[in-house]
């Protein structure tokens, strides 16, 4: 069989295996040995030797230790419930202000991103915490997902974030470092969030009836002085926490793998300040953080598995040969490659993307004289637009598990459009401005 051939069967098996529901991670390894023993003439002991050298080569990839310490850390500040009263402060601090309860839900999340990096903690947690709150005082069911949906999804973006320490595993180049990675990643973080905070105010100042203020009586409650107090204290343990962890990154202090374990050490002394630190608490941390480390390392070691025998079958060449030798302008090669991701976002979790497409189109971007470090925040940027979009949009599914009485999934799908729009207007700026990513590696690290 030709090379063309196989490629292309390769990806519709997967695409035709995957609807089926079974488990990602064995679904890319199942269809990586059916196509491997094709490819070798059906020499099994030799594509079982290569995939324990993929396995064994990844067990001892020393930066993924991250990936556990950040899903611990995660773990211990839910249990911590920082976010509870990061949300009181801003609570009372925006609420007066038209939108001003979504305005603090945005800014508990963009906190909490940096802190957890985990999108369900963000999610769930927001939506039982924010989402009664705001229907009981007037807000409209659509924007309420919405803008829960989008700004809980940040954590997969702003550092630390679990995908940049894959991506920089997977990449495994000097200029896509974790330390790189996080650097440039954590200015369109902070753009995104404040795109959806403007997006949110103006559109609650255009119409106060989708986001009403709380009531002057209720403001009143609380003097200046009061408020200024909250605010800090609920700010000073998640900021030290942050840097624990970024300080000692973008300062050189540590790898990102001692700044992991740091941050696991900071939320274990937080818990243990909030009095949450209890056996219980701690056993649940562990097992949830065994749980999705296994999760994840399978679909790490099933992913590379499939890019393995994909490239070295040749499809790497076939993909590559029909985007650059088809003599298309770069920069329509860079929109086909980022348009196959953001539909692949609908259907297929993000771990599964980066695992198939990295291997594949980052040495096309590099022939094409794209900037790695650029093109890899612009793809995961991209990536993080797989937890909003219709019909498998996982933030979607975390908020539905936990709404409030009266929400149906066209609420949420409803809620989500605008937000997934300015997801692609902020991915359209740093595709125009590359600076946006690239000036705080210069700094830090003179990338």
């Amino acid at each position: 069989m030709s090379v063309e051939f196989l490629t292309v069967a390769m990806f519709v098996t997967l695409l035709l295996i995957i609807p089926l529901g079974h488990p990602l991670a064995y679904s890319l390894a199942g269809v990586a040995t059916l196509f491997g023993l094709i490819d070798n003439g059906f020499n099994l002991t030799a594509l079982f030797i290569q995939f324990a050298n993929l396995a064994w080569g990844l067990m001892n990839n020393y930066t993924l230790v991250a990936i556990p310490l950040f899903i611990f850390m995660a773990n211990l500040l839910d249990c911590s419930k920082v976010s509870d009263e990061l949300f009181e402060a801003l609570y009372v601090v925006l609420g007066s202000l038209k939108g001003g309860l979504g305005l603090a839900v945005i800014g508990v999340c963009t906190v909490f991103a940096a802190t957890t990096g985990i999108i369900g903690a963000s999610v769930v947690g927001m939506t039982l915490l924010a989402a009664p709150a705001m229907i009981q005082r007037g807000y409209q069911k659509e924007l309420t997902a919405g803008l829960i949906c989008s700004a809980g999804s940040l954590g997969i973006l702003i550092p630390p974030s679990i995908m940049m320490v894959v991506f920089a595993g997977l990449a495994g180049m000097k200029e896509t470092t974790v330390g790189n990675l996080f650097a440039g990643a954590m200015l369109p973080g902070v753009v995104l969030s404040l795109f959806f905070m403007l997006y949110t105010w103006l559109r609650c100042t255009i119409n106060p009836a989708l986001g009403p203020p709380i009531s002057k009586a209720e403001a009143a409650k609380y003097s200046t002085g009061r408020k200024w107090a909250m605010t800090m204290k609920s700010l000073l343990p998640p900021s030290a926490l942050i840097f624990a962890v970024m300080g000692t990154i973008l300062l050189g202090v540590a790898t990102a793998t001692e700044a992991a374990a740091m941050g696991a050490l900071g939320a274990l002394i937080l818990a243990l300040v909030k009095g949450k630190l209890t056996l219980t608490v701690i056993r649940t941390a562990c097992v949830a953080t065994y749980k999705t480390t296994a999760m994840v390392m399978l679909l790490f070691i099933g992913g590379l598995y499939f890019s393995a025998v994909f490239l070295g079958m040749g499809g790497g060449d076939v993909v590559s040969e029909l985007l650059v030798g088809s003599g298309l302008n770069r920069w329509v090669v860079y929109f086909i490659m980022m348009f196959i991701v953001f539909i692949l976002g609908m259907f297929i979790d993000w771990a599964a993307i980066l695992l198939i497409t990295v291997p594949i189109f980052l040495p096309i971007a590099l022939e094409l004289d794209f900037d790695p470090l650029w093109f890899a925040i612009v793809l995961c940027i991209n990536l993080q637009a797989s937890f909003l979009t219709p019909p498998f949009g996982y933030a979607l599914f975390y908020f539905a598990g936990v709404a409030p009485p009266g929400y149906t999934m066209m609420h949420i799908y409803k809620g989500i459009i605008p937000f997934v729009i300015l997801q692609i207007v902020g991915l359209i700026i740093m595709t125009l401005f590359p600076a946006t990513i690239l000036w705080l590696p210069s700094v830090f690290f003179g990338h």
